[in-house]
Parts: C-alpha cells; sequence; structure tokens
C-alpha cells in the first residue's frame, strides 16, 4: 500500500517517519559511494586509456560529470545530517560491477554502453519521488546520465568498424554483461517495498531488471553484437 506523500523541503524531511528518513538516506548514500567510486577506478583512468585528444577530452567531461554527482549527493546528504564517513567507498561496499578490472578502451566504452544505460533506469525512477529535493537532483542527474550512455555507444560502434576492435568489444560485452543483472536489486526487496510505499521509487527490481534487460539487448544488437546468455 503506497502512502502518499509530498516532501517538498529539508525542514519537512525532518518532520518525516523514521522509516522515510532511513529509506532516502540510503538511497543517497549509495548513490554518494557509487558515483565517487566508478569515477576513481573507471572514468578517471579511462582518460589514459583514450586513443586520441578527441576522445580523451570527452572521457575527461564524463569523469567530471560522475565526480560532480558525488558532490551533488553528498551536499544533500549533509543537509539530511549524514555524516561525511559514511558516505565514502571506504565506510559501505561499492557494488560489485565496479569490480571489474579495467584495463582498455574498449571496455570502458562497454561500460558507459551497459552500465550507465543502468544508471539511466535508477535515476528515471527518482523522476517522481515523493522527496522533492531528491527528485530535482535526479533531473539535474538524468541528462549527463545520458550522454554517457551515449558516450559509449558512439566510441562502441566507432570500434566496430574495425574487426579487430569489434571482437574486443564482443569480448567486453561477455565479460561484463553478467555482472549487471544484480545492480538492480533483489526481487521481492523489503528495501524497495518502503521505496514504493513512501513513493520514493516506482517500480519493482524485477521490473527495472526486465526493462534493463530487454533494452541492452536493443542497444547490443543495433551494434550487430550478441548479448550473452545469464542465468538470473
Amino acid at each position: 500500500m503506497t502512502t502518499h506523500v509530498e516532501v517538498k523541503t529539508i525542514a519537512e524531511f525532518h518532520k518525516m517517519p523514521l522509516e522515510f528518513q532511513a529509506a532516502i538516506k540510503k538511497i543517497i548514500v549509495s548513490h554518494t559511494v557509487n558515483e565517487l567510486y566508478g569515477a576513481q577506478v573507471f572514468d578517471e583512468p579511462a582518460i589514459g586509456l583514450a586513443p586520441d585528444p578527441y576522445s580523451k577530452w570527452l572521457t575527461c567531461r564524463v569523469a567530471m560529470e560522475e565526480y560532480g554527482h558525488h558532490v551533488r549527493f553528498r551536499e544533500l546528504g549533509e543537509k539530511l545530517d549524514i555524516p561525511l564517513e559514511d558516505m565514502t567507498p571506504e565506510s559501505k561496499k561499492p557494488l560489485s560491477i565496479f569490480s571489474f578490472p579495467l584495463e582498455t578502451w574498449a571496455e570502458f566504452c562497454v561500460i558507459k554502453l551497459l552500465a550507465d544505460l543502468g544508471e539511466i533506469l535508477q535515476v528515471e525512477d527518482l523522476l517522481h519521488c515523493s522527496f522533492h529535493p531528491l527528485q530535482q537532483l535526479a533531473r539535474i542527474t538524468m541528462p549527463e546520465e545520458r550522454f554517457h550512455a551515449d558516450f559509449g555507444k558512439t566510441f562502441c560502434s566507432k570500434l566496430c568498424k574495425d574487426p579487430g576492435h569489434r571482437e574486443e568489444v564482443q569480448e567486453a560485452i561477455n565479460r561484463y554483461f553478467p555482472m549487471l543483472p544484480a545492480f538492480f536489486g533483489r526481487a521481492g526487496s523489503h528495501n524497495n517495498a518502503i521505496y514504493r510505499k513512501w513513493g520514493i521509487k516506482k517500480r519493482k527490481n524485477e521490473e527495472m531488471r526486465e526493462d534493463y534487460l530487454s533494452q541492452a539487448k536493443e542497444v547490443v544488437t543495433g551494434l550487430g553484437l550478441d548479448l550473452p546468455s545469464i542465468q538470473l
């Protein structure tokens, strides 16, 4: 059962039931930690992997925006009295999708193609969040996430024009894609039920995962490549 609320300000947030406050804080901590860690292990190192000045320039933009996402979510977290030390990868384990050992430019392009598609769906589910400051932050973040996914698609497409690089992209997809469905959490998640109860999120984890798998298949087959079969 959904509890219809519209929490428009930080002051109103502090008057809400603890269950609502804890749910919002959990989402903000997750975004803060993972945006920072992803920028550290993927986006910033990829600048050195980029093959030419133009791709380095755009990769710098991606890294800047990912660090910016961390900064914005952290600033909101501070306003909600979340301790700074709780919003770091040292205090909360980052998502498993960041354990992929990045070594090549093709791998980075695949990460942007597929992981940022997943991030678009996660942010999209917050666009009508009942906590307005988080909703507004999602709306600021969304165009940048779309750019990152488009970046991945554009550069994967360029790589695929060369048979050797095409094989590299396919191999990266084969190794990275199986890690991604877990990004959406468990089916029947208790946390997700609380998010939906308070109107923080709209969709079940399994609904988002199904949508992601469909969209990932469409974008990969659109490149003339194959999405590996996985066991959910």
